[in-house]
């Protein structure tokens, strides 16, 4: 069985994300994934990510289907309104590509 979220493989970010989250974000997503989630969780392929305002900075709060498992990760960045409220992360066995939820079924 392949696993989801081999960081060997082709990752992206759509264009909804990339202009609406800083570079630095996206790659603290891909970054959690990898460092905290891969390995330490079974991972489905469709992982969700509510960015949350914490007085002022990101939180980023993961979950996922089939789970009970959730996590959050305070980051250093600050947060803005224009943020969108959840990405998607999702691997289809080829690539991996950070999304809005508006963007999945596109």
């Amino acid at each position: 069985m392949v696993e989801s979220f081999d960081s060997a493989r082709n990752r992206y970010a759509s264009l909804g994300v990339v202009e609406s989250l800083p570079a630095a974000l996206i790659d603290s997503i891909w970054l959690i994934i990898d460092l905290d989630l891969k390995g330490v969780i079974p991972l489905t392929n469709m992982l969700y990510f509510d960015l949350i305002d914490n007085g002022g900075k990101v939180t980023v709060h993961f979950s996922q289907e089939i789970s009970d498992v959730q996590m959050a990760i305070d980051l250093p960045f600050p947060y803005s309104d224009a943020y969108p409220s959840q990405v998607f992360a999702f691997d289809d066995g080829n690539k991996e590509t950070i999304l809005l939820p508006a963007e999945m079924y596109e």
